[in-house]
C-alpha cells in the first residue's frame, strides 16, 4: 500500500510538471505532437548537429511548438502525406527570439567555422546575413514558420531533397538547377501539400514554409522551447 502511494505521488508531481510547462506557452500555441500524435522530430538546434555545432539558446527540450492555427493546418498535410504511406519530419518550428539573438552572436565570431564543411561549404560567413540564411528577426519566432521534410513510413528515412536541412548554397533554394529530376520532384511534392493546406515557401529554403494566415504576424515570442 505505501508503495502505491509513493507511486501515485510521483505519477502527480510527473502530471503537475508537465501542465506547468504547458502552461508557460501562450494559450493560441501548442505543442505539435498534441496535434499530430504521429509527427516525428529532428530538433536539430536542441543538440549539435546545427550550421553552429552546438546547442542553441532556448532550446531546452527536443520538441516542436507552433501557434494551434498552424498546427491545425499541419495536421491536413500530415493526414494527405500519409494516405502515401508518407509523413513529416519536424527540424524546426517556434524559435525564441533568444535563439536568433544566439545566431547573430556566432555570425560575429568570424573565426568560428567548426560546422562550416558540412552547412555552408561555399559561402563565406561574414556573408551569411547579406544572403538571407540569417536574419536578427526570424519568422519561426512569430510561431507559425516550420522547417520539415517528409518521410517514407515504412522506412522512417527522408526523400532524397538534394541538399541537407540548413544546407546554405545554392542547392536549396527551389529554382535550383543543380539536383535531380526525382530531387525536384520531391520538393514539389512537399511545396504542392504544404501550399494547398495554406503555407507558403521560401525561395532560399525548401525546407522552409509560413501559414499565410499566421496570427501573429508582427510579435516575436521569446518563450523557451521545453
Amino acid at each position: 500500500m505505501k508503495k502505491l502511494l509513493i507511486f501515485t505521488a510521483l505519477l502527480s508531481m510527473h502530471f503537475s510538471n508537465v501542465q506547468s510547462q504547458k502552461s508557460k506557452i501562450p494559450k493560441d500555441f501548442t505543442y505539435l505532437h498534441d496535434v499530430i500524435p504521429n509527427i516525428e522530430y529532428d530538433i536539430r538546434y536542441y543538440g549539435s548537429h546545427n550550421f553552429v555545432g552546438s546547442p542553441i539558446d532556448g532550446y531546452e527540450c527536443p520538441t516542436a511548438i507552433l501557434s494551434l492555427r498552424a498546427a491545425q493546418a499541419l495536421a491536413k498535410v500530415q493526414q494527405q502525406l500519409n494516405t502515401r504511406d508518407l509523413g513529416l519530419k519536424i527540424f524546426d518550428a517556434y524559435r525564441p527570439q533568444r535563439a536568433v539573438d544566439h545566431f547573430i552572436r556566432w555570425a560575429k565570431m568570424t573565426h568560428d567555422t567548426v560546422a562550416k564543411f558540412e552547412f555552408y561549404p561555399m559561402v563565406d560567413k561574414k556573408d551569411l546575413f547579406k544572403k538571407g540564411y540569417i536574419a536578427t528577426r526570424s519568422g519561426h519566432s512569430r510561431g507559425s514558420t516550420v522547417d520539415l521534410t517528409i518521410i517514407d513510413l515504412n522506412t522512417r528515412k527522408e526523400l532524397d531533397m538534394g541538399s541537407p536541412f540548413d544546407f546554405f548554397g545554392e542547392k536549396s533554394h527551389h529554382n535550383s538547377v543543380h539536383i535531380t529530376n526525382e530531387q525536384k520532384k520531391n520538393r514539389q511534392l512537399l511545396k504542392s501539400v504544404m501550399e494547398k493546406h495554406g503555407f507558403r515557401s521560401y525561395s532560399e529554403e525548401w525546407w522552409h514554409y509560413t501559414l499565410n494566415n499566421e496570427p501573429y504576424k508582427e510579435t516575436y515570442f521569446d518563450f523557451p522551447v521545453q
